[in-house]
């Protein structure tokens, strides 16, 4: 980014360093590093020490990979949720967005999903900590809740191969979800609707799609 005549050096750098965020462009960038400039000091620097511990204290649950401070998420570790019930999404994120629906169940996060175009297979994504899971026996149902996307819907097929075999029932969130959607962006209705009208996977019907 070049810098503005007259922008001092450490504002200017902090400029850059926002910008480099995706979503972010120089001129919000800009506002975001004025705006500091006017916050008292001390709430910059709370926001700097957040920062600084950011990946020190937010991790990843070893069980289903969502968010985490511990090696444990609140999710996994909560005896109330139905641990045989489980959703499976593409990013942490999505489990945040879910949770506004009211489920009730548990989540595998994938942390992406299948892209030959972009070399995304199987191995890269969270699949053996899957298949260990369902081979413990206490899963009775996966929700298939990856995106309405190509990619999403190919991610769901092979999902569906892979653990169609067992005597596990494989359902896919409801039509709620519009086509190329993400889950992010869909309101708390939307997702809730999506889940309890989950339908079953016809493993026919994918094959031919």
């Amino acid at each position: 980014m070049q810098h503005l005549s007259g922008m001092p050096e450490p504002l200017a750098r902090l400029v850059e360093q926002l910008s480099a965020f995706q979503g972010i462009g120089p001129k919000t960038a800009m506002r975001l590093a004025l705006n500091m400039l006017a916050q008292p000091a001390s709430d910059v620097r709370n926001l700097s020490h957040s920062l600084q511990h950011l990946h020190e204290q937010v991790k990843f649950c070893h069980t289903c990979g969502g968010f985490a401070t511990e090696s444990h998420c609140a999710i996994c570790d909560n005896i109330k949720r139905q641990h045989d019930v489980v959703c499976i999404v593409e990013q942490p994120v999505d489990v945040l967005m879910l949770e506004r629906g009211h489920y009730r169940g548990s989540y595998h996060v994938l942390h992406g999903r299948l892209s030959p175009v972009d070399g995304v297979g199987p191995d890269h994504l969270r699949f053996s900590a899957l298949d260990k899971r369902i081979a413990a026996g206490n899963i009775r149902e996966l929700i298939l809740a990856t995106s309405a996307t190509v990619d999403g819907e190919a991610t769901a097929h092979f999902i569906s191969r892979r653990y169609g075999h067992h005597e596990i029932q494989v359902s896919r969130i409801s039509r709620g979800v519009p086509e190329g959607g993400e889950l992010e962006y869909l309101d708390e209705y939307t997702l809730s609707r999506a889940l309890e009208q989950r339908v079953l996977w016809d493993h026919d019907r994918a094959s031919n799609m």
